[in-house]
């Protein structure tokens, strides 16, 4: 690696083809802006700087892409990319060597980058080229008799003897900085665009005795940038599958690769199962042994060893021990700690609460801001009433505590360990230890009452 390397990322363009008021390089690829994968990798070659160009949408563009650690500089006018790395020249060592990137080319990789900047030497630069099948739309490159890189044409400059050439320019290289600058001021906008070509500093460089050294890129998909939503569904497709690769080579068992999302890092231990529909979101840990259900939404949670994950639960940040079961059609809210064994079955819903060792709530409940001892089985239709409009209190159950179907606890409140709550009650003060406690009015039958029927 370069030991003074400066990382350029033009991102100023409008994106017209994305027919969108967001500008193009915020559009979510895996669930962060196309922006934010190209800084990522840019951070993984420890450059002395990343340098953001920028220009339609600017603010919007910095306020969301704002925690990395880049600097911005504006491109005021879009006069074309040569025009565009020129506004980085002053903020840029003339020792240095520059990589130019583009911030709607999502998944180059880092090692490719790394070797086309080994290939950039001191009286040389390199090109990341690719070769398609169909190359319209895309600069050619043109080599001499020698198959050294001559020149590079945009295609609405180019010949038919010149469109016909499959070798095209990604727009990628590494060159000195002092190079670089020299190139960037003799740039003309005499072409049918009328703008400053970047890729004019190719034949520059040759008519100067300057080798240029083209590195073939092996993965078509790693270079492709995203011009309108077709490109973009495609490329969220390639790095899915690229994920699901890198899953399965570390043990995982995805079961329809086609059919699995992640919008964040997955790490997963031994004999891990996700089945279809499942997306991944933020930072999730899964232990040896779980298995995910099909259709589940997991984002920032970590689960561990030997749980099962049942069809279309929604769990965030959360944590669940080890042997837990949650679903089907659970939803676990943020704040929600399950211990060991615990199990959470349909329709429950928990949020900001800790579920001790063993305890079951299976069934169409509600628990919220609730401390929960071991042992605890909690009946169907159960509700933890903990706001009163104003302020949320917190629920304690002890150990060993049974709650009959249907009961309302209003909390603030505490039910003693091996506590029974009868089914039906609505309970407004604490419990008492060992004991059965209900609240219910008195059951009444009415002889000769008539049911209401319909008016003619």
């Amino acid at each position: 690696m370069a030991e003074s390397l400066e990382i350029v990322i033009l991102a100023a363009g409008q994106g017209t083809r994305m027919r969108s008021d967001l500008p193009k390089v915020l559009h979510p690829l895996a669930g962060k802006p196309l922006l934010a994968h190209v800084i990522e990798t840019s951070q993984s070659l420890s450059p002395n700087q990343i340098q953001v160009i920028y220009g339609h949408g600017g603010d919007r563009v910095r306020e969301t892409i704002g925690d990395y650690p880049v600097s911005w500089t504006e491109q005021s006018e879009q006069l074309g990319t040569g025009h565009a790395v020129e506004q980085a020249i002053p903020q840029i060592s003339s020792e240095a060597m520059v990589l130019i990137l583009y911030g709607d080319v999502p998944l180059v990789r880092s090692e490719t980058l790394q070797a086309l900047i080994s290939h950039a030497e001191e009286k040389a630069f390199a090109l990341l080229t690719v070769e398609l099948a169909d190359p319209t739309g895309y600069g050619r490159i043109v080599r001499n008799d020698n198959g050294s890189v001559e020149r590079i044409v945009e295609e609405k400059d180019a010949s038919d003897e010149e469109r016909a050439i499959c070798e095209v320019n990604t727009g990628i290289m590494a060159l000195s900085a002092g190079q670089l600058t020299n190139w960037l001021t003799r740039l003309d906008n005499k072409n049918a665009q009328g703008e400053f070509y970047l890729t004019d500093i190719i034949a520059m460089a040759v008519k100067e005795g300057v080798a240029v050294d083209a590195v073939i890129a092996r993965d078509v998909d790693e270079v492709m940038g995203v011009n309108d939503r077709i490109q973009l569904a495609h490329l969220e497709r390639q790095y899915q599958r690229r994920e699901a690769e890198r899953l399965m080579s570390q043990g995982v068992t995805l079961v329809d690769t086609t059919r699995f999302d992640i919008r964040g890092s997955l790490s997963a231990g031994q004999d891990v199962t996700i089945d279809v529909g499942v997306i991944i979101e933020g930072r999730v840990t899964l232990g040896d042994r779980v298995r995910v259900g099909a259709n589940c939404v997991l984002k920032d949670v970590t689960v561990a060893s030997d749980s099962e994950i049942l069809p279309m639960s929604v769990i965030e940040q959360a944590d669940i021990g080890n042997h837990c079961s949650i679903g089907p059609f659970a939803r676990i809210r943020p704040g929600t700690t399950l211990n060991e064994g615990a199990r959470v079955g349909n329709f429950v819903e928990i949020k900001n609460s800790a579920i001790e060792k063993g305890s079951k709530i299976n069934h169409l409940s509600y628990i919220g801001d609730t401390s929960m001892g071991s042992g605890v089985n909690i009946g169907a239709g159960v509700i933890t009433c903990n706001y009163d409009g104003a302020n949320k209190h917190r629920t304690i159950i002890g150990n060993r505590v049974f709650v009959g179907s249907d009961s309302q606890l209003i909390a603030p409140i505490k039910i003693g360990d091996d506590g029974t709550i009868g089914a039906g009650s609505t309970i407004t003060s604490d419990t008492p230890e060992g004991q059965l406690t209900l609240s219910r009015s008195k059951q009444t039958s009415h002889k000769g009452w008539k049911r209401p029927t319909k008016q003619k």
